[in-house]
């Protein structure tokens, strides 16, 4: 029986290095995309950039590439000849897309787009493809719990950029045929998430206040709504839609939303600190169109993947108290 391929882009994120490292125990050969600027390494090592952490294994195979370069795409898409497909890659950051709008759309847009065409043109009829959504499409929600066939209302050129890709991976699909799924993942986070996002913040400043090696830690809107997961969790689900006998659109979520003010309270008091007396609201962290609350109803993935997240908030930021306490204790 032939060794499953999968080209993974974003290998060196999150999701990407947890994906990877699951497909390898399933027995693939695993193909990542990774930038020329990436800095990538392995180890436990939380706090670290979303960059760093590719697995290391005999069969891992990494190329130098870019979504916004369609020959770097179409080079290693005809080079790995995938059976599976995960479009991982995107300017995640929320904010900072407010900034750099352009270079938002083409990376997290157009670079969905390049994949999927570089796949139609070389002719990959049995290449199956997830493309990772995001719950920032419902961005000013419409109802609540936000399920497959809620309307869209992106609040950024990040959601915007994620609308466009969906779309056209869902036109793709109906005008070609083409085995792709768009997986809507809510917030889910772990000890790799990168240091820009406000679970990331939270923790480490909490250590670093603890630690006496940070005094204030300046925050945006705290009354934001979230549903918070277990990132590793929902890698599993990504692999359970491209196994599904038909491509379909899936929301991943737990159903629960905590504010980040409740994430302040569970990690501040994890180190036995009083969050109020260290956090500073700027108001340049806010948002230009703020999104304040997203929740969302996993029924569908439930029923046709039989996927169920496990783990609690609680469990969640404790976990991630946990990671953020033994790396500091490894760097004193």
């Amino acid at each position: 029986m032939e060794t499953k391929r999968a080209l993974i882009t974003g290998i060196s994120g999150q999701d990407g290095s947890y994906l990877a490292e699951l497909l390898i125990q399933k027995g693939y050969e695993v193909h990542g995309m990774v930038r020329r600027s990436s800095r990538y390494y392995i180890g436990s090592d939380v706090g670290a950039s979303a960059d760093d952490f590719i697995p290391r294994h005999k069969n891992i195979i990494l190329h130098y590439g870019d979504l916004s370069d369609f020959s770097s795409v179409d080079r290693i898409v005809r080079e790995s000849k995938p059976h599976e497909i995960y479009n991982l890659a995107a300017m995640s950051d929320v904010r900072v897309s407010f900034d750099v709008p352009e270079y938002t759309s083409d990376v997290t847009g157009l670079g969905a787009l390049r994949v999927i065409e570089s796949v139609r043109n070389n002719g990959l009829t049995d290449t199956r493809i997830y493309q990772a959504s995001s719950s920032e499409l419902y961005g000013k929600v419409i109802e609540t719990p936000q399920k497959e066939t809620t309307p869209f209302y992106p609040r950024s050129p990040y959601a915007v950029s994620k609308a466009y890709a969906y779309w056209m991976c869902k036109n793709y699909r109906e005008s070609y045929g083409m085995f792709i799924s768009n997986g809507i993942l809510f917030n889910h986070e772990s000890p790799r998430r990168g240091p820009n996002f406000v679970t990331s913040k939270i923790c480490r400043a909490a250590v670093r206040i603890k630690n006496g090696t940070q005094e204030i830690l300046p925050l945006g809107n705290i009354n934001a709504k979230r549903d918070w997961g277990f990132a590793p969790e929902y890698v599993e689900a990504m692999w359970r839609m491209l196994q599904h006998t038909e491509p379909d659109d899936f929301v991943l979520a737990t159903g629960e939303t905590h504010s980040v003010e409740e994430f302040l309270v569970e990690a501040f008091s994890y180190v036995g600190l009083d969050w109020k007396q260290y956090v500073k609201i700027e108001p340049h962290l806010f948002r230009p169109a703020e999104v304040d609350l997203l929740c969302g109803d996993a029924t569908k993935a439930r029923e046709k993947l039989g996927w169920t997240p496990k783990t609690t908030f609680k469990q969640l930021v404790q976990t991630l108290m946990e990671a953020e306490m033994s790396h500091g204790a490894n760097k004193a």
